[in-house]
């Protein structure tokens, strides 16, 4: 069969329209392919194992044909009743298995109604293999009899019923077993053997299928846990996103307040240094735009040298006396040390601007055992000095290089510290 387009390609003719043709448009059919692939891993595996449940489980009077013979079948009662009760095995295993599949996605208790259907008919069922193998003294199948109705009640309580439960009730169908032989009069060695052979077979049958289960569950589980990332890297970018842009605007709005005060200031006494004022507090806000437009992008870093020379620019500004120390030993540093400590100059300066009546302030830049310490000090503290939403993003940031920040008043004063390992990767 050739494609429409290939053959519109060969012929030249146009593609029929959608609607059009002798038997209508057959795009609009969806294909198994089409309809397998639009489903998620874990529902792929969900229906894998659910119909394999169903499957085997559905082949229950098949194999109870088998079990039977196909000379003898029918020849009493007691065969037409095994037979019926083989198919209300498969049907009440189907229906328990669905049941039971269910709950591993809700997360509910399983109801006892499937369960209590499920049991009475594989008791029946086995009673009547019971007797009928009491009757065929000798048969190979005799154990088949009283297993096999048994073995699929297990499988179909696979999903609700842990590992344990299910060893031991296999268990329990093989000493069944060996029992019925026993009494049917085969000798006690073989009648041993033949439980144990039986025991071992119906643990791993059942085995496989809770196996079947355990895989599903890791698999649903990892489907959920990747949908719970998903909203935790979310809630951490939107974390990010108000933390950056914080300490990005905090800074320079404080520098274009001072300093538009400052530029008002002039103005009114006639001093020369407003248009200077002016034309800096444009290039603050230049900056700030290309900073929270780096701030969107996630691609935004801080460089050390140039904060400590913007802090004593604005804090200068604002009449703030600024002693910086240090400062040669910043460009030496790593690029993530100068990026860390770059914004704590930022908060400290926000600060001073924001939450003090400073006169003074020193900035002192260390380097000792392999860790870079940053030390800011102002006086005119105003307020109890508690740690705000600025340095607790300060501190959340300073942390995961493996950084510390200490905030603490003394006195009048107020003293900042940073530390950063100089051998930090991030």
């Amino acid at each position: 069969m050739v494609p429409l387009g290939a053959q519109a390609l060969r012929t030249g003719a146009p593609d029929p329209p959608a609607g059009g043709g002798r038997y209508g448009s057959m795009r609009a059919v969806p294909t198994v392919a089409r309809w397998w692939s639009s489903r998620t891993d874990p529902q792929r595996l969900d229906l894998y194992t659910r119909w394999s449940f169903y499957g085997w489980l559905a082949l229950t009077p098949a194999l109870a044909l088998m079990v039977l013979g196909a000379e003898g079948v029918g020849t009493t009662p007691a065969d037409w009743l095994y037979l019926a009760g083989s198919v209300s095995v498969a049907v009440t295993g189907v229906v328990l298995a669905r049941a039971g599949l269910a709950t591993r996605w809700t997360r509910r208790s399983l109801q006892t109604g499937p369960l209590a259907a499920a049991l009475g008919a594989a008791a029946v069922t086995a009673g009547t293999g019971v007797a009928e193998g009491l009757t065929r003294p000798g048969d190979t199948g005799t154990g088949w009899l009283v297993a096999l109705p048994l073995a699929m009640l297990l499988t179909a309580a696979s999903p609700v019923w842990t590992t344990r439960v299910l060893t031991r009730a296999s268990a329990g169908v093989g000493l069944l077993v060996g029992g019925v032989l026993l009494l049917a009069g085969e000798p006690w060695a073989t009648a041993l053997v033949l439980a144990a052979v039986f025991t071992a077979a119906v643990t791993g049958l059942v085995l496989a299928f809770r196996f079947s289960v355990w895989v599903l569950d890791v698999v649903v589980e990892m489907e959920r846990t990747r949908g719970v990332q998903a909203q935790l890297a979310v809630a951490e970018e939107r974390l990010r996103f108000a933390r950056d842009l914080h300490d990005v605007m905090g800074r320079n709005l404080s520098a274009i307040a001072v300093k538009s005060q400052l530029a008002a200031e002039l103005v009114r006494r006639g001093r020369e240094g407003a248009v200077e004022e002016l034309t800096d507090i444009s290039r603050v806000a230049e900056e700030s735009l290309r900073e929270v437009r780096d701030v969107v992008r996630g691609y935004r870093g801080s460089d050390l040298p140039g904060e400590l020379a913007g802090a004593r620019s604005v804090l200068r500004a604002a009449g703030v006396e600024v002693t910086v120390s240090g400062e040669d030993g910043a460009v030496v540093l790593p690029a993530p040390v100068q990026t860390a400590l770059g914004w704590v100059v930022r908060e400290a300066v926000t600060n001073v601007l924001r939450h003090s009546r400073a006169t003074t302030c020193t900035i002192a830049l260390s380097t000792s055992d392999g860790v870079a310490q940053l030390r800011v000090v102002n006086d005119g503290v105003t307020g109890d000095g508690d740690r705000g939403a600025g340095l607790t993003g300060l501190a959340e940031r300073l942390a995961a290089p493996g950084g510390r920040l200490s905030a603490r008043r003394e006195g009048g004063r107020f003293v900042l510290t940073a530390t950063v390992p100089v051998g930090v990767r991030v």
